[in-house]
């Protein structure tokens, strides 16, 4: 690692560090941030020690650049929690304190868990792959059985109604692929980076990594004395410490991280299996074809919202019914729009 560079960082971490500390001043939190902040100045002076141990001149004093001086803005109006995806990326650690809502964890060992948001993907493994399915295929019924029913309210021929379906169904699916290729994928870089830092990092100073750990753990409701005999004992095995830093430090989740181009190809085709439910009757040209069209979304909005219940527990039949009236409400609505379009531009 460049000791300048290094350097650099952790004054930067410890900066946003005070930021953060203020915006949680008076808490547990704003304590852990405050312990941090010395942590990650106590790391800059090793650095700083190389920096004049290999003849180079010592650093002046630190002065934040633009990019960090925008990120402690928007904590100080929006608070860390929001902005705990920038702040980790920023290497600033502790976000998993804001995991679980806030909230201390008791008096138990902190379980090494952290969670990544995204809109469809909130289970790990196969279920998880069967949400994200499920919340794809709902997402291109509505969106194109939305834009079927408007060029259709506004009396526009078959050919049109199809033509408009098929570039709905096309331009949403690879929307979606691409929206979950760069999700996932920035995802895995920035996981890859800080676990960079990480290895690097606990290469040079491990008794300061079990430290910063142990006020994580010590902050969400560990004993100070047991969070750290568990962080030295965590740290004490680098590659588990390494998984036990991304999930505690840094909020990150190793398991939740995918293949981007599998979750992209997983988005399109779901995406494009719920779109292409509405534009079929237009599609054979069969007689009625919005009747037949309206029928076909209303039994698969059905199913959908049944299959939705799996994940919520809530009764399918009250899942089914909740997804078809909302189904109803978007595709009525965008046909009434289609219509008064048609009519005004008649």
């Amino acid at each position: 690692m460049n000791p300048l560079e290094s350097w650099t960082e952790e004054q930067r971490s410890a900066w946003l560090y005070r930021v953060c500390a203020e915006a949680e001043a008076g808490s547990v939190r704003g304590e852990l941030f405050t312990r941090l902040a010395g942590e990650a100045l106590a790391q800059a002076a090793i650095w700083r020690a190389q920096l004049t141990a290999r003849g180079h001149p010592p650093p002046g004093p630190y002065v934040p650049d633009s990019r960090t001086r925008l990120v402690a803005t928007l904590v100080r109006a929006l608070g860390p929690r929001r902005l705990r995806g920038v702040l980790a990326a920023m290497k600033v650690r502790g976000m998993s304190v804001y995991a679980s809502g806030g909230a201390p964890l008791g008096h138990g060992t902190p379980p090494a868990a952290g969670r990544v948001e995204h809109r469809h993907r909130g289970l790990t493994g196969g279920g998880g792959n069967l949400r994200a399915a499920v919340f794809g295929v709902s997402d291109g019924l509505v969106s194109n059985m939305g834009l079927i029913f408007g060029v259709a309210g506004a009396s526009a021929p078959a050919h049109v109604v199809v033509l408009s379906g098929i570039a709905g169904l096309a331009a949403g699916a690879f929307a979606m692929a691409a929206g979950e290729f760069v999700s996932v994928k920035s995802q895995r870089e920035l996981f890859e980076y800080q676990i960079g830092l990480e290895r690097d990092e606990l290469e040079q100073y491990p008794e300061a990594e079990a430290q910063e750990l142990a006020l994580i753990y010590a902050a969400k409701g560990l004993p100070r004395k047991q969070a750290e005999r568990v962080a030295q004992r965590i740290v004490a095995d680098p590659e588990h410490a390494l998984d036990t830093l991304a999930r505690e430090e840094l909020g990150l989740n190793p398991d939740d991280l995918g293949s981007p181009a599998g979750a992209a190809l997983s988005s399109l085709v779901s995406f494009a299996l719920g779109a292409a439910v509405p534009v079929l009757p237009f599609l054979v040209g069969a007689p009625a074809a919005l009747t037949w069209a309206i029928a076909l979304c209303a039994l698969a909005l059905a199913g959908v919202g049944a299959l939705l219940s799996l994940f919520t527990g809530r009764p399918a039949v009250r899942s089914a019914a909740r997804l078809m009236l909302l189904g109803a409400l978007a595709g009525g609505g965008t046909w009434l729009i289609g219509r008064l379009a048609g009519v005004a531009l008649a």
